[in-house]
C-alpha cells in the first residue's frame, strides 16, 4: 500500500510541474446476502459488504497539449481495500478524431467495459456475471481509438494490442500477442456493437497439475499438447445491441470464448434486459445464460486409448463447463446528483448441479465524484 500510494504521489507531483491534476472518484458500497445455506457470486446466508465493494480515485492531467496522463487507483473490499494500479497510460491526440494510448488499459470487450467498476454507470447493482466475469479485463499495451460520423450514425472503432496476466488461489492465465478490435455504431436510440479478439493464451489450473503430470508418459504428445493450454491461440466474439427511447429500453449482448487446441470446451455467454424509467426509479428485468459445448474435443486421438484413460480425458474437459441460467429482478432509485441507490433479487440455477442453484439479495449505494 505504501508503494502504490509513493507512486500516486509522485505522478501527481509530476503532472502538476506542468498542468493542474484533475480528481475524480467514484465507489460502490454493495451488501448481500443468499437465503437459507445457498451461496452465489461469494455471497453466504451471512450479509456481507465486501464482495463487491470499492473505492476509486482516478488521477489525470495535460502533459502538454498533446499527451494526457492518467492513472486509476481502485481499493476493493474482496482485497481489504488494499489499493492497486488498475490504469496507467499516457494517452496522445492525433487529431479530433484520432487517439493513441500505451500503459495499462481496460480490454474493449464489452459494452460497460471502461466504465464496469462505476457502478453508477448502468442499472443493475453489477454488471451480469455470466458474460462480465472474465479472468482478464486489463491490458498492458497500446490502443488507437477512433471516432467520426458517417451520415446521421456516429461510429467508434478500437485496435488494442498487447499481454495480459492474472492470478489467483485457483489459476493464472497470461495472454501474449493479445489483439482485440471493437466497432460501436450509435443512430439516435439505437446502437450496436461488435468485437473480436485473440490471443496466445496459458492457462495453469493448479487443480489439474498433478493429473496433467500423470497423463504425460501415457499418451501420444500431440494429444498431450491438445489438452494442455499453451501458448494456445484464444479467440473472443462478442456482439451487442440496444435500444433506448430513455422511458423504456432494451439491450442484449451475447459472447464466445474458444480454444481449439486446449481442454475447454466453447463457452457461449448471452444476456437480455430490459426496463423503464418512472420518475427517478429505473425497474428492470435481466435474463442470462452460460452454457459450454456439448461436444467432446480430440475425439478419434481418445478413441484409441484404453477406456480408463478415455474417462478420464473426456472428464478433464468438463471441468470447467457451464450450464446456468440467472434471472433478476432491479431497481434504481436515483436519490440526488450522481447517487443511486439499488436493489436487486436473483434466481440462480446451475443444470450442472443442483446444489449450486441460489437466490441472492443485494442492495448497493453507487456514487461519483
Amino acid at each position: 500500500m505504501k508503494r502504490t500510494l509513493t507512486l500516486a504521489a509522485l505522478a501527481c507531483t509530476a503532472l502538476s510541474a506542468n498542468a493542474e491534476v484533475r480528481i475524480n472518484g467514484f465507489a460502490n458500497l454493495i451488501g448481500g446476502m443468499t437465503s437459507s445455506d445457498d451461496s452465489l457470486y461469494g455471497y453466504t446466508d451471512d450479509i456481507s459488504f465486501s464482495e463487491e465493494s470499492l473505492f476509486a480515485i482516478q488521477i489525470s492531467g495535460d502533459v502538454n497539449d498533446k499527451v494526457t496522463a492518467t492513472g486509476q487507483l481502485v481499493a476493493r473490499g474482496e482485497d481489504d481495500y488494499d489499493p492497486d494500479f488498475e490504469w496507467a497510460y499516457l494517452s496522445y491526440e492525433v487529431n479530433d478524431n484520432t487517439s493513441v494510448s500505451a500503459g495499462r488499459l481496460r480490454l474493449p470487450l464489452f459494452r460497460y467495459s471502461s466504465s464496469l467498476d462505476v457502478g453508477y454507470s448502468y442499472h443493475w447493482v453489477n454488471a451480469p456475471q455470466s458474460v462480465y466475469d472474465v479472468p482478464f479485463n486489463n491490458l498492458d499495451g497500446v490502443r488507437v481509438d477512433y471516432s467520426n460520423y458517417a451520415g446521421d450514425w456516429e461510429y467508434n472503432l478500437q485496435f488494442a494490442f498487447g499481454t495480459y496476466e492474472n492470478e489467483t488461489e485457483a489459476f493464472t492465465i497470461e495472454g501474449k500477442n493479445t489483439l482485440v478490435l471493437s466497432a460501436e455504431a450509435v443512430y439516435d436510440f439505437f446502437k450496436i456493437r461488435g468485437v473480436y479478439g485473440r490471443s496466445k493464451s496459458t492457462l495453469n489450473l493448479f487443480d489439474l497439475e498433478a493429473v496433467l503430470a500423470q497423463l504425460q508418459p501415457v499418451i501420444p504428445p500431440s494429444l498431450f499438447n491438445n489438452l494442455e493450454q499453451k501458448e494456445d491461440t484464444g479467440e473472443f466474439v462478442g456482439f451487442g445491441v440496444e435500444i433506448d427511447k430513455f422511458d423504456w429500453f432494451v439491450s442484449a449482448e451475447i459472447t464466445s470464448v474458444n480454444t481449439d487446441d486446449s481442454f475447454i470446451r466453447e463457452d457461449i455467454a448471452y444476456y437480455v434486459t430490459a426496463g423503464m424509467r418512472v420518475g427517478k426509479f429505473t425497474p428492470s428485468i435481466t435474463y442470462e445464460v452460460k452454457e459450454s459445448d456439448d461436444d467432446f474435443k480430440f475425439v478419434d486421438q481418445i478413441s484409441q486409448l484404453p477406456a480408463e484413460l478415455q474417462a478420464t480425458l473426456f472428464g478433464i474437459q468438463t471441468i470447467l463447463d457451464d450450464d446456468e441460467t440467472a434471472i433478476t429482478l432491479g431497481v434504481r432509485y436515483d436519490h440526488d446528483t450522481n447517487i443511486a441507490f439499488k436493489a436487486d433479487l436473483s434466481r440462480y440455477t446451475d443444470d450442472l448441479n443442483d446444489a449450486n442453484d441460489a437466490t441472492l439479495m443485494r442492495v448497493a449505494v453507487n456514487y461519483v465524484f
